[in-house]
């Protein structure tokens, strides 16, 4: 008896749950029916519409400012740099001992007695032979420049002795003179020993590359 008292107490709550369920899509079907039939009475209401287009609007906004031109200035400043004057006076920098010389102030007479011992060993040269007075400045600057970026600290400079100038005069060799004291790269220069040159040559030591300045270079 307990069997079947349970088995009708079962079936009455499945039917009970497929009413509940019934009752609720029955109620889900009106409102769908009463907003379907609001949206028509809305239509119908304001009639036949039409998509307005959108108006023509300016673009204000900022345009972007043109590139600087970076590497143009740069090339400018470095040129500027490199003006070098022919008109600066040396003969109160150069020591006019046995051997001339040059050192800047603060740097020890130490220095130039190793520069001219050859202390620092020769990386680099250049040989200005052949150039006129213009392009000679030009082409020594841009080399006293470079080899700094690139870390050498010992250079010859090769500007002759002047024995094929009109007067055997050397035409060079005061104008590199003046133009090395102008330069920031420059410590010390010698005029370099018999075998590197002699009185047509000068040897030339540079400033140490700051840390990271190479780099960057």
């Amino acid at each position: 008896m307990a069997g079947l008292a349970d088995l009708k107490r079962l079936k009455k709550e499945i039917d009970a749950a497929a009413a509940l369920q019934k009752a609720e899509k029955a109620a889900a079907a009106l409102a769908a029916k009463r907003q379907a039939a609001a949206r028509n009475l809305f239509q119908a209401a304001v009639g036949k519409v039409q998509l307005l287009q959108a108006p023509e609007v300016a673009d204000l906004r900022l345009l972007p400012p043109p590139p600087a031109l970076l590497q143009h200035e740069l090339d400018a400043a470095a040129a500027l740099q490199e003006s070098l004057s022919d008109e600066v006076d040396v003969t109160t920098l150069l020591d006019t001992d046995e051997h001339l010389s040059f050192r800047r102030p603060g740097v020890g007479l130490d220095v130039v007695q190793k520069l001219r011992k050859g202390k620092w060993s020769i990386q680099r040269q250049m040989d200005l032979h052949g150039l006129r007075s213009d392009e000679a400045r030009e082409a020594l600057g841009s080399f006293i420049r470079e080899s700094h970026k690139q870390g050498i600290r010992c250079v010859r400079v090769v500007h002759g002795k002047g024995l094929g100038s009109p007067g055997k005069t050397p035409v060079l060799k005061d104008k590199v003179q003046r133009w090395l004291v102008q330069k920031a790269e420059v410590v010390a220069f010698v005029q370099a020993q018999p075998s590197q040159g002699g009185a047509g040559a000068l040897v030339v030591l540079l400033q140490p590359v700051r840390r990271g300045a190479r780099t960057a270079a």
